[in-house]
């Protein structure tokens, strides 16, 4: 599954080892699978979980919002957690793949962190500034949070993390 975060976030698991759940993250759930069904029948398990990468990035921008202290980057925790703990959110206002984890998020059930680079900052600042509006369904505000979302998150190894953390 996909933890959107922060880098207070990052901080948090780095210094604490784990994050405290409960959490809302994205996975490939069957809504996800049906909603792709209908608008890309083609799409495989690695373009669904890109899909869940991207919501989850999305979601990194409304916490981002109310972060100030965070750096102007997207964050995202791709992290092993058992079935068990993991509850697709069944709400026809809620993103296509979101779930609910019940557990706690363990440094070692991280596989890796995607995070913006210092190019994406000046777009991530802008469309933390109106995310919700494009939510919300304002045409101009998404034209914003796209400019965002235009830039592909850099891939760190879970051991990368601190190392990422101190360069930021």
């Amino acid at each position: 599954m996909y933890l959107p975060a922060t880098t207070s976030v990052l901080r948090t698991l780095v210094d604490d080892g784990r994050l405290a759940g409960p959490h809302t993250a994205f996975a490939v759930t069957p809504r996800l699978r049906e909603f792709y069904a209908v608008s890309d029948a083609e799409a495989d398990v690695e373009e669904l979980e890109y899909a869940a990468l991207l919501g989850a990035g999305r979601a990194s921008l409304r916490l981002l919002d109310i972060d100030p202290t965070a750096v102007r980057r997207r964050v995202v925790l791709a992290a092993d957690v058992s079935d068990s703990e993991v509850s697709e959110i069944d709400d026809a206002d809620t993103e296509h793949g979101a779930v609910r984890v019940t557990a706690d998020i363990a440094l070692r059930d991280v596989a890796s962190a995607h995070i913006d680079g210092a190019d994406a900052e000046e777009d991530v600042r802008a469309a933390v500034n109106v995310v919700l509006e494009a939510d919300l369904g304002s045409e101009d505000a998404q034209f914003v949070v796209d400019q965002a979302e235009g830039h592909e998150l850099a891939w760190y190894a879970s051991q990368e993390i601190g190392t990422v953390l101190e360069l930021l």
